[in-house]
């Protein structure tokens, strides 16, 4: 019975809270309809007038010639896009060489120590070390 009565309460805690909160009231449906022809506040902002709406799409159709305004303007967004583009190239191919120089630099030291430890472990005293050893014609 308890988990009823929490339900309970919970319900009526969500619909004080909805009544009380000031969304609520620009949700709802007003009763009168003589304020849907002139919207106030910020609907205001949002709708325009139906022949502004005609005039906006008769102004500028689809085949409409585009000003030289706004050729300038999307040939500046394209010219962005592309050098933030080659940009990140840039910087993914410097992180990339880098790694690889790291790599390399890396499979050399291993490379070197491996060849020492072969060289000493081989090393039978009798003669100079290897690099002091060479044939030379």
């Amino acid at each position: 019975m308890s988990w009823t009565y929490a339900t309970l309460l919970a319900l009526l805690a969500v619909l004080l809270a909805l009544s009380l909160s000031p969304e609520a009231d620009s949700a709802a449906v007003p009763s009168s309809t003589g304020t849907a022809k002139d919207p106030q506040g910020p609907l205001k902002r949002i709708f325009m007038k139906e022949a502004d709406a005609s005039n906006f799409f008769r102004r500028r159709s689809r085949r409409g010639v585009k000003s030289q305004d706004e050729i300038n303007a999307e040939q500046r967004q394209v010219l962005a896009a592309d050098e933030r583009k080659r940009e990140f190239h840039e910087e993914k191919r410097n992180e990339f060489e880098s790694y690889a120089e790291e790599e390399h630099d890396e499979q050399d030291e291993r490379t070197r120590e491996s060849t020492e430890q072969w060289r000493e472990f081989h090393y039978d005293g009798m003669h100079p070390p290897q690099e002091y050893n060479r044939q030379t014609i």
